[in-house]
């Protein structure tokens, strides 16, 4: 006998999604976390197409349309001109909701559907694969245990510790740079993006639910991380950042919270053994630039989803299928990451010059949906 159908590590947004989905079939499934307490941390945005089908999958659409602000659109300038403007459709709507909701009203949907679902302060030290089960070694409150599963999700993130336990690969891909980010609150933020693809670098500026602002500002070094930084002095360079090459003087209180952080690309390889399959960050990295992290994570959940039913019906899981699904898709979420990096690197006058040509073309009227499509993740 095993203690679990299904063990998944993580109780991010993408392992609570299939968790959701897993509970709302009938089987066992439980979500492992080491943390304790909610993840506050404001990251991912972007809900685009696939996701709110991922979250009308598990019954959260509503909720999530309610509490989020729906983009009408965006807007691409460069040295204070207006290169592009996109409109996003009904049908291919772009929702902003902070992930901290997002991830709560998964939360608050899985303990729903039973308390046990959702155990938090237990870390993974070690997976163990036999033939016919996964045992997990667990530490928590001082204390060791072990737990048993038909098939074991690591969806623990980038820094997965299962992905290292199995000696899978993280190969890097084209797209990496440094960003600093900032949310303010800010009355007049309305319902539009705004993309500068400035020749100093990109600068980005997305309006917020109840009244707040996203700026996000490309580094023009890689290397520069801003450490030494005090608060005043993080929130005075990012100020005068975003004030130079866009014009715009943001308010940033001195004491806002900002965070630097490096985007990068990376997939893993293999996504799966016999009985553990990799889901989310921990199997492949998207770079934030373009919002199609978590939103990719959800499809991938909603096929992993689908495989271990069938799976639990034949007694055999087809995860060399979803290996298949989620390396095709992930590749094609790189690619677009990697072409919005490069509109936004800095650069000199003749790149500048070639770039702001493609922008204008591929907001041109015969393109405009086309790359209306390419941004909500059409292909996905």
């Amino acid at each position: 006998m095993r203690d679990h159908e299904v063990v998944i590590i993580g109780a991010g947004p993408v392992g609570l999604m299939l968790a959701c989905l897993l509970a709302q079939e009938g089987i066992d499934a439980v979500v492992l976390e080491r943390h304790d307490g909610a993840d506050d941390r404001v990251r991912a945005i972007g809900i685009h197409p696939p996701g709110l089908r991922a979250l009308d999958a598990v019954g959260l659409g509503a909720d999530a349309r309610a509490a989020a602000l729906r983009l009408e659109g965006g807007d691409v300038f460069s040295r204070g001109r207006v290169l592009a403007s996109v409109d996003f459709s009904e049908e291919r709507p772009v929702h902003v909701l902070p992930q901290p909701v997002t991830t709560a009203l998964l939360r608050d949907r899985l303990l729903g559907m039973g308390g046990w679902r959702l155990q938090q302060g237990r870390s993974v030290e070690h997976v163990r694969e036999d033939a016919d089960r996964v045992t997990l070694t667990l530490a928590g409150d001082g204390v060791r245990s072990e737990v048993t599963a038909s098939l074991v999700v690591a969806a623990d993130g980038v820094r997965s510790s299962v992905r290292a336990n199995l000696g899978a690969r993280w190969r890097g891909r084209p797209g990496a740079a440094i960003y600093t980010m900032v949310d303010v609150t800010d009355g007049s933020a309305g319902r539009r993006a705004a993309l500068y693809c400035e020749p100093d670098g990109l600068v980005e500026s997305f309006p917020l639910p109840g009244g707040g602002r996203r700026w996000v500002l490309r580094h023009a070094r890689t290397g520069d991380l801003g450490q030494g930084e005090g608060p005043e002095q993080a929130a005075s360079s990012l100020r005068q950042g975003i004030e130079d090459r866009t014009g715009i003087r943001p308010d940033i209180p001195e004491d806002a919270t900002i965070s630097v952080f490096r985007a990068s690309q990376h997939l893993a390889g293999p996504l799966e053994t016999q009985r553990v399959a990799l889901l989310g960050d921990a199997a492949h990295e998207v770079s934030p630039i373009g919002g199609q992290g978590m939103n990719l994570g959800w499809l991938d959940a909603r096929r992993l989803a689908e495989t271990i039913v069938r799976g639990r019906a034949n007694g055999r899981f087809d995860l060399a299928g979803y290996e298949r699904q989620v390396r095709r898709t992930a590749r094609a979420a790189q690619r677009r990451s990697a072409f919005y990096m490069a509109m936004g690197c800095p650069a000199g006058a003749a790149t500048v010059r070639a770039r702001e040509a493609l922008i204008r073309t591929l907001g041109s009227t015969p393109l405009r949906r086309w790359s209306a499509g390419l941004i909500t993740m059409r292909s996905s």
